[in-house]
């Protein structure tokens, strides 16, 4: 990549993951309009629906998403009523099904999500979207296996240089 996009972007994985993420989401959102759903509300409903039932700790793990994120979107999903919370028989486990209105919300949304889908692979191209999901993958499997590493390590405080400044 050449020109001003190329400019745009920061020698930061991070910072340029969650750039084009953003730009990616919003292309989605933008498509999936008409249809009343976020692509993360459509994400979460179609984990639900191919996993049939799902808790919270299933639906992190596959949409490899933080635990606010996913709280806040659930109780989104569950108050417009297109997810229903279900007896599990660990009662500390909160486990979700879709109601009928959310499995016709996720089926009015995919051919909204396919056009979407089709529009970046048509720019992207599928042979570099392959590409790119190899070398995703593993970056997130990396990224994954570092973090639960260090998770329950505990935190080192700052060193304190005076009286009162850290």
């Amino acid at each position: 990549m050449t020109g001003p996009d190329r400019e745009r972007l920061s020698p930061c994985v991070c910072t340029t993951l969650r750039m084009v993420s953003r730009a990616v989401t919003q292309l989605y959102d933008d498509i999936l309009r008409p249809s009343g759903l976020r692509v993360t509300q459509f994400s979460i409903l179609g984990a639900i629906a191919r996993l049939g039932e799902a808790n919270l700790r299933q639906l992190e793990h596959t949409l490899a998403i933080d635990q606010t994120t996913l709280t806040r979107s659930l109780k989104l999903l569950e108050r417009n009523g297109a997810i229903d919370r279900v007896p599990h028989a660990d009662g500390r486990i909160k486990a979700m099904t879709l109601t009928s209105k959310g499995r016709k919300a996720l089926e009015a949304a995919r051919p909204l999500w396919a056009r979407a889908q089709d529009r970046v692979l048509r720019e992207l191209g599928t042979t570099a979207w392959a590409d790119a999901q190899r070398r995703l993958a593993h970056l997130l499997r990396v990224a994954v296996k570092k973090r639960r590493r260090t998770r329950g390590q505990s935190r080192v405080p700052p060193r304190r240089t005076g009286k009162g400044s850290l």
